[in-house]
């Protein structure tokens, strides 16, 4: 088993992602990674008290081992509630019909 891990920190805004490759000691922390990959310094508004983080799309505390080949992610906080975009989105299917909804209705289709 090798002593150093290999891992990735992610940090994606809408109009781009950074992704940091590091090679840390095996038992490294998420905050370790985070740290150590710089992002904090390139991005002041990470604030890590706030802000969620995790592995693959799992939230972990910033306490968690990390395993090789593991990607770290930080989480911007959401700028809509997805309850309220999904529900906007149907409003406006609704207003400009569906396209699935009129092939049912067609006389060709049946």
């Amino acid at each position: 088993m090798s002593t150093l891990l290999s891992v990735e920190v992610c940090y994606a805004l809408p109009q781009a992602q950074t992704l940091v490759p590091l090679s840390l000691p095996a038992g490294s922390t998420l905050e370790q990674a985070i740290v150590a990959s710089g992002l904090l310094q390139r991005h002041p508004e990470i604030d890590l008290t706030k802000q969620k983080v995790g592995v693959f799309g799992k939230l972990k505390p910033l306490d968690a081992v990390l395993a090789d080949r593991d990607r770290v992610e930080i989480y911007r906080p959401l700028t809509v509630d997805p309850k309220t975009a999904r529900q906007r989105r149907v409003e406006k299917t609704r207003r400009e019909g569906s396209i699935e909804g009129r092939k049912w209705l067609s006389k060709d289709s049946r």
